[in-house]
């Protein structure tokens, strides 16, 4: 899941992405890899929480879309359940979660 806050100053949304320990059981890391970061499988992990959820907040331009998935202990891919849409990604039968700005 995720949150949005716009800066009244410029273009961008923060964007706070939650991934909740329920929905992905006791994973020791979660990457977001998406078009924001060039689909890098080499980006910084989310911060794990006490709770076992996995936070990570980053600037994002308004007025695009982005696509994204998240990646569990390296393996594991999986979609935002509260994505605003998704869209097929180049692998047959699999979509890529999409946030709008």
């Amino acid at each position: 899941m995720f949150t949005k806050k716009y800066l009244k100053t410029k273009p961008i949304c923060r964007v706070s992405f939650k991934v909740l320990k329920k929905n992905i059981g006791p994973a020791q890391t979660v990457i977001i890899i998406g078009d924001f970061n060039n689909w890098d499988l080499n980006a910084p992990p989310m911060k794990k929480l006490k709770t076992g959820d996995f936070s990570y907040s980053l600037d994002l331009v308004k007025d695009k879309a982005y696509q994204f998935r998240y990646l569990v202990d390296g393996k594991n891919w999986f979609n935002d359940e509260s994505a605003d849409a998704y869209l097929p990604s180049p692998f047959p039968g699999i979509d890529n979660s999409v946030i709008a700005l």
